[in-house]
């Protein structure tokens, strides 16, 4: 199972990259508009921090040309030039589709993201995507089950033995991030403060208080 983050901070993914050791970045509009900085900046910052490295950076094209795959196809290719470690990521849409299978082919990878159902999962594996993001905090706000979902597609994958990541996002807690993980998913992607509450427990701290405290009324030689 990788970690990555979900997030355009940079501060926030040099200290997860440092601490936690994650395996990669998610990024998405929302994140680069609440770092402050133009888009270009950002996500070139962000690929500066894993120069080197063989973990990737996913990096979204313009949602808005989202029904045009030859617009998509430019755009991931000129995103993809500024770095090695970026992937591309565009909707589950018919022309997100088409984009990834024309990208792929060129050799450059592609996160399908927006992910909400089996079917479109199968779709972006049989055209070539690196990743495929099916979300479940969306689909379990919306009263959806998702345990299911996640099983169908790790279980489609395996049939057929597509190399597709499947690279859970969306996820809100510690509880969803295990449930991934024992449903066969390759990845995880979630926010700084899912990791942080995930990683601690009230137990470890209420143990390691009365640790201190018998260490103290102990010589130490």
């Amino acid at each position: 199972m990788q970690f990555f983050l979900d997030s355009a901070m940079t501060e926030e993914i040099q200290y997860a990259l440092d601490m936690w050791d994650i395996d990669g970045v998610t990024t998405n509009p929302r994140h680069v508009q609440v770092s402050g900085k133009p888009f270009m900046t950002a996500i070139r910052e962000i690929g500066a921090i894993f120069a080197g490295t063989e973990k990737t950076v996913s990096v979204q094209t313009n949602p808005h040309k989202h029904d045009d795959y030859q617009a998509i196809v430019a755009e991931g290719r000129k995103l993809a030039a500024l770095s090695p470690n970026f992937v591309i990521k565009m909707p589950c849409t018919e022309h997100g589709y088409k984009a990834c299978k024309i990208l792929s082919e060129d050799g450059i990878r592609v996160n399908l993201t927006l992910c909400f159902s089996a079917a479109q999962a199968l779709q972006a594996m049989r055209v070539g995507a690196f990743y495929v993001s099916p979300f479940i905090g969306w689909k379990e706000s919306n009263a959806e089950e998702v345990g299911t979902f996640i099983e169908e597609i790790v279980a489609i994958r395996g049939n057929y033995a597509f190399d597709t990541q499947v690279l859970v996002a969306a996820i809100r807690n510690g509880r969803q991030l295990v449930d991934a993980a024992v449903m066969g998913a390759d990845i995880t992607t979630a926010g700084f403060a899912v990791y942080q509450e995930a990683f601690a427990h009230p137990y470890t701290d209420v143990g390691l208080k009365k640790f201190q405290d018998f260490w103290d009324q102990t010589a130490y030689e």
